[in-house]
């Protein structure tokens, strides 16, 4: 390499040297001022944000509720923090503002549906036509609300499966919340010579063995209805919906057994048959 190629380069590092020691010179202190003050920010927004979760779980307020809430005066503390620190390192925040509007706008445009979703989660969230652990059917699917977000719902239901729902098919929609348990409704007939009183009271009392039954709604047991086959008994009781299922098949086994100890008939479909010659 020729001397003069050398004598260049090491003047572009002597510039660029004495570019970044007058910058560190000149912003140090406001640079430092900066960090520490974001960084007093943060500290301020998480010791904010935890008392107010503090105190929404004091007052018995829905957790849900409760972490949005904190979360936003989290958000709001951040961006003020941030604001006042590019103020402290001389950067106009007026042209960013007016940016970032512009680019809210387009973005707003293109996203609409994700957008809807988050509306919506705010709407449940203050709202809250329901909250975590209920029992909620929309739309024909039910399940336990495992997860409250601002875009999306999650339930899970008796078999382990989660099920996302996004939160604009929620809000709007007719909603069925039965809290923790969930209705079993079922039918069963009986001959017409039967005694319907003494027929109600076994399967009523089949149905108090069963240990999951919810005992603080009391089942309902009585004459539905009446058709060609039979007195039509109609029942209906609330189990605890994380064991649905296992509880409706043990419930109508005790109703079974109890019906056949005591003789009581339960009719099918009959057809006869005439051949003529």
């Amino acid at each position: 390499m020729d001397q003069p190629s050398l004598d260049q380069e090491l003047e572009q590092l002597q510039n660029a040297y004495n570019i970044i020691t007058e910058f560190l010179v000149q912003y140090s202190f406001q640079l430092v001022g900066a960090i520490l003050i974001f960084l007093l920010g943060l500290w301020l927004a998480n010791k904010v944000a935890n008392l107010v979760t503090k105190q929404f779980a004091k007052h018995n307020i829905d957790a849900t509720l409760g972490n949005f809430t904190s979360n936003l005066i989290r958000i709001i503390i951040i961006v003020m923090v941030a604001v006042i620190c590019l103020g402290k390192l001389g950067i106009s925040v007026t042209p960013m503002v007016a940016a970032i509007g512009a680019a809210s706008l387009g973005a707003g445009l293109a996203i609409q549906g994700m957008l809807s979703n988050y509306a919506a989660g705010v709407t449940i969230i203050v709202t809250r036509p329901f909250v975590i652990g209920n029992t909620i059917e929309i739309k024909g699917v039910a399940g336990v609300v495992e997860e409250i977000k601002l875009g999306l719902t999650v339930l899970t239901n008796e078999e382990g499966e989660r099920i996302t729902i996004p939160n604009k098919h929620i809000v709007g929609e007719i909603l069925h919340n039965s809290f923790e348990y969930k209705l079993v409704e079922n039918n069963i007939n009986i001959d017409y010579q039967s005694d319907t009183a003494e027929v109600i009271a076994i399967i009523q009392q089949a149905i108090a063995q069963s240990e999951a039954v919810n005992d603080q709604q009391p089942p309902l047991v009585g004459v539905n209805g009446f058709n060609v086959i039979g007195i039509e008994i109609g029942i209906r009781y609330w189990v605890p919906t994380a064991q649905y299922f296992q509880t409706k098949f043990t419930t109508n086994q005790l109703i079974m057994a109890a019906l056949s100890q005591a003789n009581i008939n339960i009719p099918c479909p009959v057809k006869e048959v005439h051949i003529k010659q």
